[in-house]
C-alpha cells in the first residue's frame, strides 16, 4: 500500500492471526535493530514469547529461533548476516549466546559469571534490562547487574574482541532504568528512572549529567562521526527533543513537541549507523487540549530528522495504529542505511492485540542515502 499523503510502500509483514506467532507479532523496540548485516533477515518478538526470523524480501515466516525466550535482549552481528547474539532469560545466568540463524546451532560466547560473582558475590543475572545495544561493531559491550531480588549491583563494561572487562561501578543500591554502549563503543550510558541518566567513558569513569531522571531516548552517530545521545526533555519549555555530543557535552535543540496545546509521546531509533547524522522518531498518545486546534504535523507519524540545529525534518508515513496500551506502540525501528523501517500497527482497530509489524520502504534517493 501506498502512504495517502507520503506516497511511501508500506507492507505488512506478519499476520499473527495466520502465521505460527500467537497474538500479536511486532517490532520489539525502537532501540533495538531488527535487521541483520546484509538485511535478508529480520525479528519479531510475539505475544507466545518467543521470537520469529522472518524473510526480509519474501516476508515469510522462516522459523521460532530456538533458545530464545522473553527479554532475550537479541543483537544482530555488525558485518556477519547469520549471527546473532542473545542472553538467557533476563540476563539470569550471566552468559552471552550467539546463534547461527543459517544452521540453527548456538554457541557460548561469554560465561560472565564467576568473574562476576568475584566482585559482586549475590550476582543473578547480566543484561541492559532490555534497550541497550553494544557498539555498532558488536566489540563493546556495557550491562547492568543484579541480583536474584533485581536489586542492581553494579555496572560493567566488556570487551567481545579480548573477552575482559573494562570496567566496573558499583552502584549503591541504585538500579538503573537500561544501560547501553554509544555506537562508537566509547562511552556507556546509564539511564535511570530512580537516578539520573549518565554517560561514562568506556572504563565507566568520568560520569557527566545528560538528563535528570530519564525519557525514551536512544544513542546515534552524527554526520561528523560522534556519538549523540537523542531524548526527549518534558521538563524543558516546549518539550524539545535535542541531542548531546557524548565527546564535548554539548546540548543541541532540535524540536519542540508542546505545540498549540498538545502532547505527544514518542521512540526514537539511532540505529541508522551507515546513514550518519540522522535519527527516526515515531509518534504515539497524543493530547489534545480543548478548544485548541486539531492534530499536529508530528503526530501519529514516522519521520526522520538531521542531527543539527534546525534539523531537516522528512515526513514518511503514517502508522495507523491507535493507542491502545502499550503494545500498539508504533516503536519504529532502521537498519542501518535507513531504507527500511519496521514499526508496530494496530491499523486503527483500537484492539490491544490486534498488532503486526509493518515495514515502510524507501529508496535510495532520500537525504540521507550514499549514492
Amino acid at each position: 500500500m501506498r502512504d495517502p499523503v507520503h506516497g511511501t510502500c508500506i507492507v505488512r509483514v506478519t499476520e499473527h492471526d495466520k502465521e505460527p506467532p500467537k497474538g500479536f507479532a511486532r517490532n520489539n523496540y525502537s532501540r533495538r535493530q531488527a535487521f541483520n548485516a546484509d538485511n535478508t533477515r529480520f525479528i519479531v518478538d510475539a505475544q507466545d514469547g518467543f521470537w520469529h526470523l522472518y524473510d526480509a524480501s519474501t516476508f515469510a515466516h522462516l522459523e521460532q529461533l530456538n533458545g530464545l525466550s522473553g527479554d532475550a535482549e537479541p543483537q544482530w552481528d555488525g558485518l556477519d548476516p547469520d549471527r546473532l547474539y542473545y542472553l538467557p532469560r533476563e540476563g539470569v545466568g550471566m552468559k552471552l549466546h550467539v546463534l547461527n540463524v543459517r544452521t540453527g546451532l548456538s554457541d557460548t560466547v561469554a560465561d560472565f559469571g564467576p568473574r562476576i560473582r568475584a566482585r559482586w558475590p549475590l550476582a543473578n543475572a547480566v543484561w541492559t534490562k532490555s534497550e541497550g545495544s553494544p557498539s555498532a561493531d558488536g566489540r563493546y559491550w556495557c550491562f547492568m547487574v543484579d541480583d536474584a531480588q533485581w536489586k542492581g549491583l553494579g555496572v560493567v563494561t566488556w570487551d567481545r574482541q579480548e573477552d575482559k572487562f573494562l570496567g566496573m561501578l558499583d552502584l549503591h543500591g541504585q538500579r538503573p532504568d537500561h544501560v547501553s554502549m554509544s555506537p562508537g563503543g566509547g562511552y556507556c550510558v546509564v539511564s535511570g528512572t530512580t537516578i539520573d541518566t549518565l554517560v561514562y567513558d568506556r572504563d565507566l569513569t568520568h560520569p557527566r549529567l545528560l538528563l535528570k531522571g530519564t525519557e525514551h531516548s536512544d544513542l546515534a552517530i552524527d554526520a561528523q562521526g560522534d556519538d549523540v545521545y537523542v531524548a526527549i526533555d518534558y521538563e524543558s519549555p516546549g518539550g524539545q527533543v535535542f541531542m548531546t555530543n557524548l565527546r564535548t557535552g554539548r546540548r543541541t535543540d532540535l524540536f519542540p513537541t508542546y505545540l498549540e496545546g498538545t502532547t505527544t509521546a514518542l521512540h526514537i531509533s539511532g540505529k541508522a549507523y551507515d546513514a550518519r547524522g540522522w535519527v527516526l522518531v515515531s509518534t504515539y498518545a497524543e493530547g489534545i487540549a480543548r478548544g485548541k486546534p486539531g492534530p499536529q504535523w508530528l503526530q501519529g507519524r514516522l519521520f526522520a530528522v538531521s542531527l543539527q540545529a534546525s534539523p531537516r525534518i522528512v515526513l514518511l508515513a503514517h502508522h495507523q495504529s491507535q493507542f491502545a496500551k502499550y503494545w500498539t506502540e508504533p516503536q519504529a525501528s532502521t537498519n542501518r542505511d535507513m531504507t527500511r523501517i519496521l514499526f508496530n500497527s494496530n491499523w486503527g482497530t483500537k484492539s490491544e492485540t490486534d498488532v503486526d509489524a509493518y515495514m515502510l520502504i524507501l529508496p535510495r534517493t532520500m537525504p540521507w542515502s550514499r549514492h
